[in-house]
């Protein structure tokens, strides 16, 4: 990234209007969203893009899950440390526990408060940036 260049956050989210606001949200505070659609997609982003400040990742995707998508970020050497929020109404134990494990940086629940998100976004790229 280079200096003056806004941070981009990859968005992977199939619910189009959670994508918007993720979005829209995120611009006004000065990142560079790019929004994803499905898991599959997602991948073939990784594999073929520089990394992004952070990930904001549904679990529950078309074609292939949030923790497949996980594991590609964490696989891939250039995505490997990039921050991922896990942003999912499935709150399961086990599946926060998997997540962990998989190397997700935070979890949080839907339905969420957008601004709340947004600082927990900033806070997060504070500690690793």
């Amino acid at each position: 990234m280079s200096p003056g260049e806004s941070p981009s956050i990859l968005i992977v989210e199939d619910d189009q209007n959670v994508a918007e606001l993720l979005g829209f949200m995120l611009s006004r505070e000065g990142f560079a969203p790019w929004i994803i659609r499905d898991g599959r997609s997602a991948e073939a982003y990784i594999a073929e893009h520089d990394p992004a400040a952070a990930v904001l990742l549904d679990l529950m995707l078309p074609y292939r899950d949030g923790f497949a998508v996980a594991t590609a970020i964490r696989s891939d050497v250039r995505w490997k440390d990039v921050p991922i929020v896990m942003l999912t109404a499935r709150v399961l134990h086990t599946d926060v526990e998997r997540g962990r494990a998989l190397g997700i940086s935070d979890y949080v629940a839907k339905p969420f408060h957008p601004h709340a998100l947004v600082d927990r976004i900033k806070r997060l790229l504070a500690v690793t940036g």
